[in-house]
């Protein structure tokens, strides 16, 4: 008689067991990061500036395009299929996520740590599963997913007038520094370099950087590509945000022309990037 309990037709949670056994969950995308601290990094640069995106998941890689509040900034980045080993993705899914959630979740992977991603079909979790590289620790967590009703913006090819490619650190230095001064900093490119200019209620400053090539020390180098001079403002804070991407990439490249955004872009492994667009401040707003 006390086997009884051990039927399906006498022990409903037995018999529930019985029916998850017989279908296992099927993954439609799977994502394998060599180093989970780079999945860190990016949501570190990130998160101060959007709240809640969707990861958009196809067979290009893992993507995503989001504006802040303001609707002044904007971030787009993609890691290319490349980048992960292995990389599956059965079908387009966009995974909502709120990045503070992401953050703390994140915060439990070791920086040298495998991070693989998996969704289901039509998921309302995301796992992410860390294990150690040099030990036979494995974590495992689901996030879950939110409706995110999120407009995907088509970013035009620009030709831009100026673009200048610099060691991330020193526009990251340009920035703080400027940032004590005024809330805004003019950017000009000329044929004489770039200069970052900026006049506050207890003086002004600037920085001009010119170009420079050291074969010894290529990351320091500064290069300038210019087609036109090119003078615009922005507001420094949104950029002392965009260099919290810093720890991303040794180089930053800046593309400015007349009445369009800003772009930054920090490339990164493989093809990938983590791109911020800036409006230039006009009129009043300088």
């Amino acid at each position: 008689m006390a086997l009884n309990m051990y039927r399906s037709s006498v022990n409903p949670v037995f018999n529930s067991l019985q029916s998850h056994l017989r279908s296992p969950h099927i993954n439609m995308l799977e994502a394998r990061l060599e180093q989970a601290n780079l999945l860190k990094k990016v949501v570190e640069a990130i998160k101060d500036l959007v709240q809640d995106c969707n990861f958009e998941c196809n067979d290009s890689g893992v993507g995503l395009q989001a504006m802040d509040n303001s609707h002044v900034a904007l971030v787009s980045m993609l890691l290319k299929a490349d980048s992960f080993s292995p990389f599956r993705c059965d079908r387009n899914i966009a995974l909502g996520i709120n990045l503070v959630s992401l953050q703390k979740v994140l915060r439990a992977a070791q920086d040298k740590d495998i991070l693989t991603l998996k969704a289901e079909d039509s998921p309302d979790v995301v796992n992410l599963v860390f294990e150690s590289s040099d030990s036979d620790r494995i974590s495992e967590y689901d996030i879950k997913l939110m409706d995110i009703d999120q407009e995907h913006l088509g970013i035009p090819d620009t030709d831009y007038a100026a673009s200048i490619t610099l060691p991330s650190a020193e526009l990251q230095r340009i920035c703080r520094d400027l940032s004590a001064l005024s809330e805004s900093v003019n950017i000009e490119c000329t044929k004489e370099g770039v200069k970052f200019g900026c006049t506050g209620d207890i003086g002004s400053g600037s920085v001009t950087l010119r170009q420079h090539t050291n074969v010894e020390k290529e990351d320091q180098n500064v290069d300038i590509q210019l087609s036109e001079p090119v003078s615009l403002t922005f507001s420094l804070k949104y950029l002392v945000n965009f260099c919290k991407a810093s720890g991303l990439s040794s180089r930053v490249k800046l593309c400015l022309s007349t009445d369009v955004p800003l772009m930054v872009e920090y490339s990164l492994a493989n093809n990938s990037y983590l791109r911020f667009y800036l409006a230039p401040k006009i009129g009043d707003e300088e």
